[in-house]
Parts: structure tokens; sequence; C-alpha cells
């Protein structure tokens, strides 16, 4: 009996508010809806999202007399030469250094199983050459048909080329919608919401602040730490620095694990270019510097304490949304966190509580 009414004192005490029990709804309908419907929305999805980070230059725009009309032409013709610029230019060059590290593979595989050999040499008690040997060789058989695959291109793969196609008209086509009548789209969707929302507004108005934060200043982690590595490995005559300053860019979405990650593939193209010299340690200690950098000066500039998360947090967040929802859910895990923790902050802790406390005493 004590046991029933401790399990109606805890539904009195957290689910007795009848908009709270709303905005629960609303937040499992949404992850369903992504969670099932995700892949077919994904170009709306997308298009919210660059929508919402032109915003900013939107509304700059209008605060200086603009019409709204003329600064959505405006922000939409800056965001088709930007896209176009990186599509023109960036990408090209950016695959040019991936064929060339393609067709260097074998040689640096070459260099690693040399390498290798030595091991069982000057570590017996940790290598074999049998060890060594099994080892190169299914490195030199996954290489093979990673190439394979990576240079394959088949009709069964033509209708995800058309879907690309397809993307590249959609999405630009939603932004302008979406900046044209996202404020009519917005007020829309309030109307169908319940009269009585304190609630929702509240977790609303703080996630609202939270996701502009979080996006625009992850946006501008990116194109920061991108561009810095790009500058310094382009000085110091890196192979790949293009290639290898996008992926230390978009490595700073992953927390904690992107930077691990893309130690690996910097470190390896040093040391297959230059071996272990000069150039090899001055590289190394210019990318931990770059990193320790964008760590402990970039982020808490741009986010202050905007998210306020316990690393474990976030961590397990990267690992629940990635595998829910792919890079889509590792982008957004810091913000679908908060958002929990918002939740969790304001819900109603039900006025009967006091009374359901004391009689549970007696």
């Amino acid at each position: 009996m004590s046991m029933m009414r401790l399990i109606r004192g805890w539904v009195d005490r957290y689910f007795s508010d009848e908009e709270a029990l709303f905005l629960l709804l609303l937040l499992v309908a949404g992850f369903l809806v992504v969670l099932t419907l995700g892949s077919i929305l994904a170009p709306a999805i997308a298009s919210v999202i660059v929508a919402y980070l032109l915003q900013v230059p939107l509304l700059a725009l209008k605060r200086r007399g603009v019409s709204h009309l003329l600064s959505t032409v405006i922000v939409f013709i800056g965001f088709i030469v930007v896209c176009l610029a990186m599509f023109l230019v960036i990408f090209p060059a950016v695959w040019g250094q991936v064929a060339e590290l393609f067709n260097e593979l074998p040689k640096m595989l070459d260099k690693a199983q040399r390498l290798m050999i030595v091991l069982p040499e000057r570590y017996p008690q940790l290598f074999s050459e049998e060890q060594i040997r099994t080892l190169a060789a299914t490195a030199g058989e996954e290489m093979g048909r990673f190439g394979q695959r990576a240079l394959s291109f088949s009709l069964s793969k033509l209708p995800n080329v058309v879907a690309i196609l397809i993307y590249m008209v959609l999405v630009p086509l939603l932004v302008f919608f979406f900046l044209k009548d996202g404020a009519m789209m917005v007020r829309w969707w309030v109307s169908l919401l319940p009269h009585k929302r304190e609630l929702i507004g509240e977790v609303w108005t703080e996630m609202d602040q939270q996701f502009a934060n979080y996006i625009r200043g992850k946006v501008v982690e990116i194109m920061a730490a991108g561009s810095v590595t790009y500058v310094a490995f382009a000085i110091m005559g890196i192979n790949y620095a293009a290639l290898l300053a996008i992926l230390v860019g978009l490595s700073v979405v992953i927390p904690y694990i992107g930077a691990a990650v893309v130690t690996v593939p910097v470190v390896m193209i040093a040391y297959f270019q230059w071996g272990i010299g000069s150039d090899f340690y001055y590289l190394v200690a210019v990318y931990f510097i770059i990193q320790a950098l964008d760590g402990n000066v970039l982020v808490p500039l741009l986010f202050s304490e905007a998210v306020n998360l316990h690393p474990v947090v976030i961590i397990l967040a990267v690992l629940v949304f990635g595998g829910l929802w792919g890079l889509w859910g590792v982008f957004f895990a810091i913000p679908l966190a908060t958002l929990f923790n918002a939740v969790l902050t304001s819900w109603p802790r039900g006025v009967k509580a006091a009374h359901i406390d004391q009689d549970m005493s007696v």
C-alpha cells in the first residue's frame, strides 16, 4: 500500500500539470518524427538550419532600414555565392588532394611495412615476426579493398547522385522561403499551441538562445580552426594541407573525440613525408598549439557559459544521438542534451508535493 502511495505521489508531483504533459507529448512526437522520417526530411531540416544561421545578416540589414523582401534577396544571393565558391574552388582543390593521397597510399603502406619489419628486432618481447607478417598482410588486403571501393562507381549509385542534385536545387529553394516567410510560419505554429503555454515559452526562449549561440558559434569555430590550420600547414609545407585543414575544422563538431581521431592522419602524413626529424616535431607542436588555443581560448570566447554540461554528459550525448541520427545527431548532440537539461530544470514540481510528502511521512 505504501508503494502505491509512493508511486501515486511521484506521479502527482511531476505529471499533474497539463502544460507539462503537453510539452512532454510534443517532445516525444518531435523525436519520433525525426527518428522515423529524418532521411526524408533531411533537405527541410538542413534548410531550417541554414536559414537560422542567416538570420544574423538578415536582421542586421533590416535594422539598417532595408525592407524584409530586399534583405531576404540580398542574404540569399550571398548564400548562393558562398555555395558556388565552395563547389567551384574549394571542393575541386580538396578532391585533387584526395586523389593524390590515394595515389600515394601504396608508397605509404610500403614504408609502414618496412617500419613494422624492424619492430621484432627492437622489441622482441612485444612483437614476433609472424605477428608482423600477419598484420602487414591484413593491412595490405584491407587497403586494396578500400581502394577498390573508393574508386569504383557503378550505375547502382546513380540514384544517390540524382538525390544530391535534387537537394542542390531543393535546399536553396527552401532556404529562400524560410527566410522570406519564416516569421509567418512561426506564428502559424504558435497559433496551434494551447493558450496556456508559459512552460513551453520558457523552454523555447532558453533553447532558442542556446541553439543560436551553439550553431553560430560552432560554424565560426569550424571556419576558424580550419583556416588557421590550413595557413599554418601550408607555410610549413606539409602535403595535403587543405584536406587536413578540413578534417581539423570538422573535428571540432565532435567534442574531445574529434581532435583525438584527427591527430592520427596529421601525425602519419607528417611522418611519411619527413620522418622523425625537426620538421615533424615542429608540425606536431603547431598542431597541438592550435588544438590548445581552440579548446582554451576560442571555445570559451564563443560559447562562454551557454553550454554548461559535464564532459561525460557531452560524450554520452554524442554517442547516443550520433547512433540515432548519424552526423546530424553528432552536430546537435550538445544542444539536444541542453534541451533535456532545460526541460528537467523547468519541469514543474506539483503544488501538492508538500501535502503528499507530509501524508507519506505519517
